[in-house]
């Protein structure tokens, strides 16, 4: 029977074994005679994962004391307009907030936040058709901005920061909102650079319908009068995440992906690991005259990779054949075509393997 290897952008890939633990425990979680799915939130086994759950996302990113981890609905998406309803009460009105703008997810954020406030696009990497990340030095930012906003790795256009950006010598008290949505937990960051860090679960974490956010606790009481309670990140942080009832069984499995996180050796294991198999993606594609990837290699992604046929005629044959071969979801976003190869966390080093394979022989065959 053919592996099948799963290279879907979100929702995602996990890992076996949390997929083995779930269906063994889905009638009957610790002998409670419940299902996850069935039990109260506000229950004493309930409590006891969500609990678990925060402990050891906050040991796998090494969470400072002063930071709330929150467990929230909306996705990624909705996070857009969440946090302009959370910063932006921090200066006058209408406040601004800076925007590094590096691809499909930081223009639907800027798109969010103008319903808020003021945007400032301090650098942009429009004009390069979002292939790389505009440098430091290039960013125009405003003086008394609410935050600063940075998606860290673009999952449609793949480029992906590779540095820790400080804005503090031009902005002063400015705190950096990085979306870390599809590479969060890929790969050691100092969270303390970051005022905000959010990412929707359905990239490394778990099921779609689960956000997480992990917030410096002075930027907590600054919501505008807009902002719906469920969203308002001070009540949510002194309601322990059960202001209002939360994606239960979406934390349950972002807990059991923890605890493999945890097996695997920790975070930076897992970033050698991605390494790796980016590593022998990239070198393939750059060796290869039937293929190409456009993003500069300084600012590659790590886990969302796209490239391109240069006879884009055989696409359709292309993914009809990876299918064949057990290789799914490669198909590029509708916004830039071509194909995207997504290789997170739970993706291991022989689907990368069987890939390359792959498109070393559709090549020989169309050449």
């Amino acid at each position: 029977m053919t592996t099948i290897y799963n290279f879907s952008a979100g929702p995602a890939v996990l890992p076996k074994e949390v997929l083995q633990q779930a269906a063994a425990e889905m009638l009957d979680w610790h002998g409670s005679g419940m299902s996850v799915m069935e039990m109260s939130h506000r229950g004493p086994e309930f409590m006891s994962i969500i609990a678990a759950a925060q402990s050891d996302l906050r040991e796998l990113l090494a969470v400072p004391d002063n930071y709330k981890i929150l467990f929230l609905q909306g996705g990624g998406l909705g996070e857009n307009a969440i946090v302009p309803m959370n910063l932006m009460g921090r200066k006058p009105q209408p406040a601004i907030a800076d925007f590094i703008h590096t691809g499909s997810w930081t223009a639907k954020s800027i798109k969010e936040a103008q319903k808020y406030g003021k945007v400032n696009v301090a650098a942009s990497a429009e004009a390069n058709g979002h292939t790389v990340i505009p440098s430091r030095d290039s960013w125009t930012l405003s003086k008394d901005a609410a935050y600063v906003h940075l998606c860290t790795n673009e999952t449609i256009d793949g480029v992906e920061y590779h540095f820790a950006p400080d804005v503090s010598a031009d902005t002063g008290d400015a705190p950096i909102v990085a979306d870390m949505s599809s590479h969060i937990l890929s790969r050691v960051i100092d969270v303390a650079k970051y005022g905000v860090i959010f990412g929707g679960a359905q990239k490394n974490i778990g099921p779609a319908g689960l956000t997480i956010v992990i917030v410096r606790e002075d930027l907590l009481g600054h919501a505008l009068p807009i902002c719906p309670s469920a969203f308002d990140w001070k009540i949510v942080a002194d309601n322990d995440s059960m202001y209002n009832t939360p994606p239960t069984y979406a934390i349950y499995i972002a807990g059991l992906v923890f605890q493999w996180l945890k097996r695997q050796g920790g975070v930076a294991a897992m970033e050698q690991k991605n390494i790796a198999k980016a590593q022998l993606l990239y070198d393939y594609l750059d060796a290869s005259d039937f293929y190409v990837n456009r993003v500069a290699k300084d600012c590659r992604s790590r886990m969302n990779i796209p490239f391109f046929l240069r006879d884009e005629s055989l696409n359709t044959e292309f993914l009809t054949q990876a299918k064949q071969h057990g290789l799914l979801q490669l198909k590029g976003h509708k916004a830039v075509g071509g194909m995207r190869a997504s290789i997170y966390n739970a993706m291991p080093i022989e689907g990368v393997q069987a890939l390359v394979s792959f498109m070393k022989e559709f090549a020989r065959a169309h050449t």
